[in-house]
């Protein structure tokens, strides 16, 4: 997904022949060619502590990267855009042979190289490692990306790479602006606590208070409920990308088109507070409540309340992607041919999105954190506690802010993604200690931000063999793999029926499979608990009183709760089967027309403004492609009368067939 930026000393080129293991090295680049069900092995013999970097030139074809160790177990799988380089970084625990796979995504076929560019012992110094880390985006003619580390109120490091404009030659600074994506939600929560504090608000009061005009669809939304992604409104950029817009490619949003969703919208999506479901219309949201509340526009009211008076000159909310902000980074994509696309922002994103910062103006944010000159110290103990649901299960986050730990450290962070711009912004508040990473460059890996807190605050952090230890006495090894039988099957979630979870075992390797989703390695950390090897994600499962395993919770991002399906043969719909859904069929809450056409032995999913999408078969009537869950629903004769889509955050809209 990422370019290389450095010359190979050597350059071969090889055709490769038919699938078998073969021998990696930084002297040489190998060209391949990728036939359906093919994959390639590629082996690369690296010391204990080891760190790896190359990529896989996507000529013609897509490709997905897994990244095996010595004992076979998956470390990663890539699946980034379907052209362009899919770049591969790792570094290793043991010495022996790791296993480098390549396979075509789905059934397409094409050519690739793949190139190893770095293969040399890990940075002790955590500078060095911030270092090796970022070579890849350190070129003059590569996006770019900076890192800040303090701690106790004193910067540790700080230091940029690459270019902010390539256009003009512009290298990244340590005080470029650059778009904080996402990380701007907490500045959003903040503005509605000051107004909370000042009386002018609760965060108990029904949103409709402040925007009459949302529709009353049963159930109260509090104000709480939109800052915690509790509400069970509709996500707009989800549900606008399914209508055909094209957002990764600039088309136009007005931050109203926000309320038109949510007044179109039948029904809540989930009761408020009983999902935890990532909103960007309840930001968008609560920046409208901010502005009619307080009299200013949104980026009026941040500027006067928050940046000015931390002395934050670098930072701005920018309205639209029209205005300017001097001295800012251009986003960047890659592009076929190790080239890039200049990439623009969201459109309608103030609230969710949209700030320009400086890494120097973020660390003086969190400070304010530590000992508030803005707002006081009961508006970041709000902000900072998690959302417990209505069944009690609580959340990773609070307002506007992640909250978790990692190695034995409180973390409360939050990280960001415009259409290219990448952002990361952690907090240790036991050590005052904070880092942050930003980057133009749309396939940088926001949790390097992780991995460097690690260097730079080891000292406080527990070693992790003795977190393992802490956190459970369970021994993988010890487990007896005839006991995952019992979990096999397939599990879908309460909050979205058409997303499935399947799981399966393959000798002594456990495997769980989303819908229209690859398949991923899974491994045992307890009895019932299991970890994803290539997504941070983990599943528990449960009993019932009868002691059968009838539901589980996935914990990504939030707590999720899925119930088990009863056993059933597997659906293998006939051509015959299949020409039961074809037709033209319209929504009208989202004024959008979808066709369904059979080709061949497959049902392809059309919109005018979007990419084919084949179909695969789940459920009964149930499919995916292109993003989508598909749902048909029948009358009582048995005629397939309409269909549903869902594509994670948005769900359940209705499209009636029409022809």
């Amino acid at each position: 997904m990422l370019l290389k930026l450095v010359s190979l000393l050597v350059l071969v080129l090889a055709t490769l022949p038919s699938p078998q293991e073969v021998a990696l090295s930084t002297e040489a680049t190998l060209e391949g060619s990728l036939a359906t069900g093919d994959t390639v092995v590629y082996v690369v013999e690296a010391g204990s502590e080891y760190f790896v970097r190359g990529f896989v030139d996507q000529v013609s074809v897509d490709v997905v990267v897994r990244i095996l160790g010595p004992d076979e177990e998956t470390l990663r799988e890539i699946d980034g855009p379907a052209r362009g380089p899919e770049m591969f970084q790792f570094e290793t625990d043991e010495a022996g042979t790791y296993r480098i796979e390549v396979s075509p995504f789905e059934e397409e076929t094409g050519d690739y190289s793949i190139s190893l560019e770095r293969l040399e012992p890990v940075a002790t110094d955590p500078t060095e490692l911030a270092d090796q880390l970022l070579s890849v985006y350190d070129g003059e003619d590569s996006p770019g990306a900076v890192v800040s580390v303090f701690r106790n109120g004193e910067t540790v490091f700080q230091k940029a790479y690459g270019m902010a404009n390539l256009t003009y030659g512009i290298p990244f600074e340590v005080d470029t602006k650059s778009n904080i994506g996402s990380t701007s939600k907490q500045f959003t929560a903040f503005a509605v606590m000051l107004l909370v504090e000042r009386g002018e608000l609760s965060l108990d009061d029904d949103v409709r208070e402040h925007i009459p005009e949302l529709p009353d669809l049963g159930e109260t939304v509090t104000v709480r409920n939109l800052l915690s992604h509790t509400s069970g409104y509709r996500e707009f950029l989800n549900l606008l990308t399914m209508t055909g817009r094209r957002l990764d490619h600039g088309d136009f949003v007005d931050r109203a088109e926000v309320i038109d969703i949510i007044q179109s919208q039948p029904a809540l999506q989930n009761s408020p507070g009983a999902e935890w479901n990532y909103n960007n219309s309840a930001f968008s949201l609560a920046a409208v409540i901010v502005e009619r509340i307080s009299g200013q526009d949104f980026h009026e009211f941040l500027a006067e309340n928050l940046f000015e008076p931390l002395g934050m000159d670098g930072t701005m909310v920018r309205p639209s992607p029209e205005h300017i902000v001097e001295g800012s980074a251009m986003g960047y994509g890659p592009a076929e041919e190790g080239t890039f696309l200049e990439l623009r922002d969201l459109w309608g994103a103030a609230g969710a999105g949209s700030i320009y910062s400086t890494v120097g103006d973020l660390q003086k944010w969190v400070e304010n954190y530590a000992d508030p000159y803005v707002g006081s110290a009961e508006i970041v103990q709000e902000m900072t506690t998690p959302f417990v649901l209505t069944d009690g299960e609580p959340t990773e986050y609070g307002l506007g802010l992640f909250i978790d730990e990692q190695r034995g450290l409180k973390r409360i962070h939050h990280g960001g993604a415009d259409i290219a711009h990448r952002s990361m912004l952690a907090y240790y508040p036991e050590i005052g200690g904070g880092i942050t990473t930003q980057s133009n460059h749309a396939g940088f890996d926001s949790n390097l931000a992780f991995r460097l807190a690690e260097a730079f605050f080891e000292d406080a952090m527990e070693p992790e063999e003795e977190e393992a230890a802490t956190a459970s006495d369970f021994d993988p090894a010890t487990y007896d793999p005839e006991d995952f039988d019992e979990f096999v099957g397939r599990y879908a979630l309460d909050a979205a029926p058409d997303f499935i979870l399947t799981f399966s075992r393959e000798d002594e390797t456990f495997y769980t499979q989303a819908t229209g989703q690859q398949q991923l390695e899974i491994v045992p950390t307890s009895d019932t608990t299991f970890t994803l090897l290539a997504v941070e994600a983990s599943v528990e499962f449960h009993r019932n009183d009868d002691g059968e395993v009838d539901s589980l919770t996935l914990n990504q991002g939030g707590a999720q709760r899925a119930t088990r399906l009863e056993d059933e043969e597997e659906w293998e719909p006939t051509v015959e089967d299949l020409a039961a859904f074809t037709g033209r069929y319209f929504s009208q809450e989202v004024e959008t027309f979808f066709t369904v056409t059979l080709e061949e032995d497959h049902l392809v999913l059309q919109q005018r403004r979007l990419e084919d999408a084949e179909l695969t078969p789940g459920a009964t009537d149930n499919f995916s492609g292109g993003g989508l869950q598909v749902s048909f629903e029948r009358d009582r004769n048995g005629q397939v009368i309409a269909l549903y889509l869902a594509n994670g955050r948005t769900r359940g809209v209705r499209f009636e067939r029409v022809d």
